[in-house]
């Protein structure tokens, strides 16, 4: 494998991981409600600007940390009761575009706060680089491998042992039939969009000192979060993660070896390609079979 192939591996991995947090943000709260959060992005946006006040602020850098994705978390679960909860009778494209102004709100309240400046965190372990087979890895890039999977296992055990777990993948199977059976429901909708906004802030605070973060910075990381959903099977959080190495990992070769004037088109053409193809992405269940 030549030094080249490997550094776009290792930089497409890097991103893609991100891409798949968000896209299992998405997944989580589709499978609560039906709902398509376009909001996804902007947790990804508050957490890290979040976390540049507080250091700044002169907060040690772990506390910065976990008050910025905190305040994410907080952000997410107002947005369902002030925004979702009280709209949850209507229709779900209704509910869509409820999101997508949220996503508006929250960009422009940002820049309210923070301004349209780009901040930087710095890198969690330092900056001194990592020679591997001729590639370059920044320390960075293992924490975001790391963070992601951690997550990832954190979120299977989360639905495997725990009853909230099991509530919202009952919710997920049948939400009339989970109602039935003593779930609340309104209950599993404001906690999926709490580990939705957790999931994002995480990914907020693992790329921002590699990306720089500023107030827009959620738009595109939410869309491609969003074809990391699509790709993997909307609805299946793991398959999510999937997708976002893959929308990643073609992302990085495409900039390498054509131009990276097309980097940010590669995304939408592979769900143009994935919706023709495959209508349920690469992991969605079949028709009935969806958990």
């Amino acid at each position: 494998m030549s030094a080249d192939l490997l550094q776009f591996l290792v930089a497409g991995v890097t991103v893609g991981a991100c891409y798949g947090l968000v896209g299992v943000g998405f997944s989580i709260i589709y499978n609560a409600s039906q709902v398509i959060n376009f909001a996804q992005g902007e947790f990804v946006m508050i957490a890290g600007l979040g976390t540049t006040s507080l250091l700044a602020a002169g907060m040690p850098y772990a506390v910065a940390i976990a008050l910025g994705v905190l305040i994410t978390v907080l952000v997410g679960v107002a947005l369902e009761a002030l925004a979702i909860a009280p709209a949850r009778q209507s229709s779900v494209v209704t509910l869509i575009i409820i999101t997508v102004g949220a996503s508006i709100f929250l960009r422009g309240a940002a820049e309210l706060v923070w301004g349209r400046n780009f901040r930087s965190l710095p890198p969690f372990s330092g900056a001194e680089p990592i020679a591997l087979g001729g590639a370059v890895i920044q320390p960075q890039s293992l924490w975001v491998l790391g963070g992601t999977a951690i997550s990832v296992v954190l979120l299977s055990l989360f639905f495997a042992a725990t009853r909230s777990g099991k509530a919202m993948l009952a919710t997920a199977c049948n939400p009339n039939v989970a109602l039935l059976l003593g779930i609340d429901t309104r209950a599993v909708l404001r906690l999926s969009f709490a580990i939705a906004a957790l999931l994002g802030g995480i990914a907020g605070v693992l790329i921002a000192p590699i990306s720089l973060t500023y107030t827009d910075v959620g738009v595109m990381l939410g869309l491609k979060g969003f074809c990391a959903a699509i790709l993997g099977g909307l609805g299946n959080p793991f398959g999510a993660v999937v997708g976002g190495l893959i929308v990643g990992v073609t992302e990085a070769l495409t900039a390498g070896y054509l131009s990276s004037a097309y980097k940010d088109a590669v995304a939408f053409v592979m769900i143009l390609v994935v919706l023709i193809v495959m209508p349920r992405g690469l992991f969605g269940a079949k028709a009935g079979e969806r958990v």
